[in-house]
């Protein structure tokens, strides 16, 4: 289920927004104005989001120092593209 709650929660009642994103595991959507402004989501959560990631940098740091092959973004995101239409 989708928890979107006015910013001003996160000031004003703190702990319930704590409890829905700890026990629940589930990100909370704030809004300010009626617009989207933060998302508010468990240490765990977040790891599980971006140590991926952190460790995919880390490769692509050890092979650009192993090698001089160079990619320009256009060759990168056209390699991207061809493995996301491949798999569909």
């Amino acid at each position: 289920m989708i928890r979107i709650r006015p910013v001003s929660d996160l000031r004003n009642k703190f702990p319930e927004i704590e409890d829905m994103v700890i026990r629940e595991g589930q990100p909370v959507y704030l809004t300010k104005n009626g617009y989207g402004s933060m998302v508010v989501l468990s240490i765990e959560k977040y790891a599980e989001l971006t140590d991926g990631i952190e460790f995919k940098l880390d490769e692509a740091d050890k092979e650009a120092t192993s090698t001089d092959t160079r990619y320009t973004h256009d060759e990168v995101f056209s390699k991207v593209r061809a493995r996301i239409n491949a798999g569909k």
